[in-house]
């Protein structure tokens, strides 16, 4: 049944979502909520059910088709179309035309090839913080090293990160529609005067590659281009930026298990992915919408509804993780859905990952008793339905 009241997510909920969650559980796995700006829809904090959505393929990302509709999105405006034409938006098969495109530059041998880079930049960055000095290492080191490598990859000139951290930022937790929209009109300027300069002076980076794939006839239109670059600069720093920092609230104190984590791939690898399962990054899956009536736990979602899915809290599904509130380094069998799941599974987990490894790996070696300047109950998050993130990292360097 319906709620006749849909459950309305507020700043508590962004600051402690998993109070919230604890709540919802009483009542269900599916739930009936108004997100900010006035959109209604249904939220999926079970896991099995969160894979489930994730891959019906009667439920679609292609939002752009039912833009118009006001009863669908509740009165909600879709991001700018000019800017929206992603893959992260498409279903196949035009997903997986323009997901082919690049993930050429996201296998494994193409992203174990970028270590050296990264941990020449981790390093470089380090090189500013001296030892005993109290830093924002989110400004420092977390954000500037992601988009800096992405910023390599696509061939955007790294000065330009302080421009890309605003846009970003706007789009991603704005509570204004003119903000957004503002970040989104300055965007495709940008890419529009870069993709102009790129085509008649090309190189060997990631956009420069889908220039000329376009002009050998895999036809993205111009929209399609611009979107993607777009989407590929915002996804390939947004998660890493939140999954560095998120690292570092969750550190042991014991100094031999941080020594671990340092040097031991295994012990690295393990508490990475149990902070991607603890603190999720991507909080609230984008938008999807149902093409068909479906049942999800008994309960009957007719066509043309709006759902999203939470992987915070499905990553902390009782039924999937045992004693899943608390972290814990070592944990096995740590299969969450940090990234997603099935055809829109997220490209760019490898270098999320190599990158998150090697800012742990030079931040502990370099700063081995490392501490919050704070309490950690005094940690502010972003208020973004979509990510899970600081707005600061206050720590002492030591």
């Amino acid at each position: 049944m319906i709620d006749e009241q849909p459950i309305v997510l507020t700043d508590e909920f962004f600051q402690d979502p998993h109070a919230t969650y604890e709540r919802l559980r009483e009542r269900g796995p599916v739930h009936h909520v108004r997100f900010p700006h006035g959109v209604i829809g249904w939220l999926v904090t079970d896991y099995a059910l969160a894979r489930q959505v994730l891959s019906e393929p009667t439920i679609s990302k292609n939002l752009r088709a039912v833009a118009d509709d006001n009863r669908l999105v509740g009165g909600a405006t879709i991001a700018d179309p000019g800017n929206s034409q992603h893959m992260l938006n498409a279903d196949p098969p035009h997903h997986t035309r323009m997901r082919k495109l690049v993930d050429r530059a996201f296998t494994p041998a193409a992203v174990a090839a970028l270590a050296p880079r990264i941990t020449a930049i981790a390093d470089e960055l380090l090189d500013t913080i001296a030892p005993g000095e109290t830093v924002d290492l989110l400004r420092q080191y977390a954000f500037p090293l992601p988009i800096t490598v992405i910023c390599e990859l696509l061939g955007v000139p790294a000065a330009d990160r302080t421009d890309f951290q605003r846009w970003s930022g706007e789009l991603v937790t704005a509570q204004s529609h003119a903000a957004k929209a503002d970040a989104n009109t300055q965007l495709a300027k940008y890419f529009d005067d870069l993709i102009a300069e790129r085509r008649s002076d090309g190189g060997a980076d990631l956009l420069s590659g889908l220039i000329r794939a376009t002009e050998a006839g895999d036809r993205l239109s111009p929209d399609e281009l611009r979107s993607n670059a777009l989407l590929l600069l915002i996804a390939g720093h947004e998660t890493t930026v939140n999954l560095i920092a998120s690292c570092v609230p969750a550190l042991p104190d014991d100094a031999r298990v941080r020594q671990s984590i340092a040097t031991d791939s295994l012990a690295t690898k393990a508490f990475r992915e149990e902070v991607l399962r603890y603190h999720s990054p991507v909080h609230i899956t984008t938008f999807r919408y149902t093409t068909a009536p479906i049942t999800l736990a008994d309960l009957r979602i007719e066509a043309g509804e709006l759902i999203m899915v939470s992987l915070g809290a499905s990553n902390r599904d009782r039924g999937r993780f045992a004693d899943p509130d608390t972290f814990h380094p070592d944990r096995i069998d740590n299969h969450h859905i940090a990234f997603g799941y099935g055809a829109h599974f997220c490209l760019g987990a490898p270098l999320a990952r190599l990158e998150t490894d090697i800012a742990l790996s030079r931040l502990l070696t370099r700063f081995p008793a490392l501490t919050l300047a704070i309490d950690s109950a005094r940690l502010r998050w972003r208020p973004s339905v979509v990510i899970r993130g600081l707005t600061e990292l206050p720590v002492h360097c030591r």
